[in-house]
C-alpha cells in the first residue's frame, strides 16, 4: 500500500501524527506541495490514498489514479482544489479537518491588520538598514470591520475585533443569529452594503464560482477611500490586477494577504512590489499548535478510512472503502 503525502507543514512540524501515519504500515511517498495538476498527473496511478494540502486534484488526476486510489484525505479545510463532485461519482471519500485552525488564522488576520495600520514593515525595515524613519499610523479602535463569511474563522475574527474595540459588520448566506446577537455583529444586507460601511474588510468565505474575483474593480468602487482589505481566505477571491491598481491609486489604503492566485508566485507577480501591501506565504494556519491539531485529524481521518470506518469529518456522502489495513 502506498500513500502520497504532499503537505509541507505536516512534514516539517514534529508531533504524534508521524507515528500514527507510520502505524498504517504503508509506504509513504513525500512530495513538497502544493502540487500542480501536471505534477499530480506525473505521480498519479500508484497510490491507494492521498494525504494532500492544496494540490490540484482534478478529474484528470482522479481518472489517472483509478482504479487504485481509494481515499483523499485533505489536510485542512478548503477543498476547492479537489474535484469533489467527480470523486463522489467515483465513490472516493474526501475527508477534511474543520475546526482545527480558526484560532491561528484569526491571529494572522490581526497581525496583518495591525502591521498595515502601524506601518510596521516599512519602519522596521528602515530601522534595520540604519535609518530612523518615524511614520504616523492609525488606531483600529472604533473602526468598522466588515467580515465576509462568518464560519469558524470569521467568528474568531469578530471576537478579537470586539476586544480591540472595533465595530463589526458581517455578511453570510447562513447567518449565525445567536452568535451575532451575543457579539454585537450588525448584519449587512449584502456585500455592497458591507463594503460601503467598512474601514477594514476581511475575507473568510469559501471559494466558489460565485465568490471568485468578488473583490474587483467594480466592487472596490463601493469601498471607502483608503480602506484596508485583508485576505486570509483564498487568493482567487480577489482580482490581482484590480487590487494592485487600487493600491497604486490610493483607493485601497492597504492589502494584507496570506494567499495569492498563484502559489508560489512568479517573480513579477503584481502584488509582490505593490505599495502598502503585505503578502505572507500561506502560513496563516502554520503554527505548531495548529499543525498538530490539523495533522492529527487528517491522519486519523485517513486511518479510519483505511480501516473501512467513517472519517471524523467528510465532505462527501461516500461510504468508506473495504478495509485496507
Amino acid at each position: 500500500m502506498k500513500i502520497l503525502l504532499t503537505t509541507t507543514s505536516y512534514q516539517d512540524c514534529p508531533g504524534d501524527h508521524h507515528a500514527l501515519l507510520e502505524s498504517t504500515g504503508a509506504e509513504i511517498v513525500r512530495e513538497r506541495g502544493p502540487l500542480s495538476e501536471a505534477r499530480m498527473l506525473e505521480l498519479a496511478g500508484d497510490f491507494d490514498a492521498f494525504l494532500c494540502g492544496d494540490d490540484e486534484i482534478s478529474q484528470a488526476v482522479i481518472d489517472k489514479s483509478l482504479p487504485k486510489l481509494k481515499i483523499i484525505a485533505k489536510y485542512g479545510i478548503g477543498v476547492d482544489k479537489i474535484d469533489v463532485k467527480y470523486a463522489t461519482e467515483k465513490n472516493i471519500p474526501v475527508s477534511f479537518c474543520p475546526g482545527v485552525n480558526h484560532t491561528t488564522v484569526a491571529e494572522h488576520v490581526f497581525m496583518l491588520l495591525l502591521a498595515l495600520n502601524k506601518n510596521l514593515m516599512e519602519q522596521a525595515n528602515a530601522t534595520a538598514s540604519g535609518q530612523w524613519k518615524r511614520m504616523t499610523g492609525h488606531e483600529i479602535m472604533g473602526k468598522t470591520i466588515g467580515i465576509i463569511g462568518l464560519g469558524r474563522i470569521g467568528r474568531e475574527v469578530v471576537i478579537r475585533a470586539n476586544a480591540f474595540g472595533m465595530q463589526c459588520v458581517g455578511y453570510d448566506l447562513y447567518w449565525p443569529e445567536q452568535f451575532a446577537k451575543e457579539q454585537n455583529v450588525v448584519r449587512a444586507d449584502g456585500v455592497t452594503q458591507l463594503l460601503r460601511q467598512s474601514d477594514i474588510v476581511s475575507l473568510h468565505t469559501n471559494l466558489t464560482e460565485e465568490t471568485r474575483d468578488m473583490i474587483c474593480a467594480s466592487t472596490i468602487k463601493n469601498m471607502k477611500d483608503g480602506a484596508i482589505l485583508i485576505n486570509c481566505g483564498r487568493g482567487e477571491l480577489t482580482d490581482t490586477a484590480d487590487i494592485a491598481a487600487a493600491l497604486e491609486s490610493g483607493k485601497l489604503g492597504g492589502y494584507g494577504a496570506d494567499v495569492l492566485d498563484q502559489e508560489p508566485p512568479p517573480a513579477d507577480h503584481p502584488l509582490l512590489g505593490a505599495k502598502n501591501c503585505i503578502i505572507t506565504p500561506h502560513v496563516g494556519s502554520r503554527t505548531y499548535e495548529s499543525v498538530q491539531r490539523q495533522a492529527g485529524m487528517a491522519t486519523q481521518n485517513l486511518v479510519n478510512l483505511l480501516k473501512g470506518e467513517k472519517a471524523l469529518a467528510q465532505v462527501n456522502d461516500v461510504q468508506p472503502p473495504a478495509a485496507l489495513i
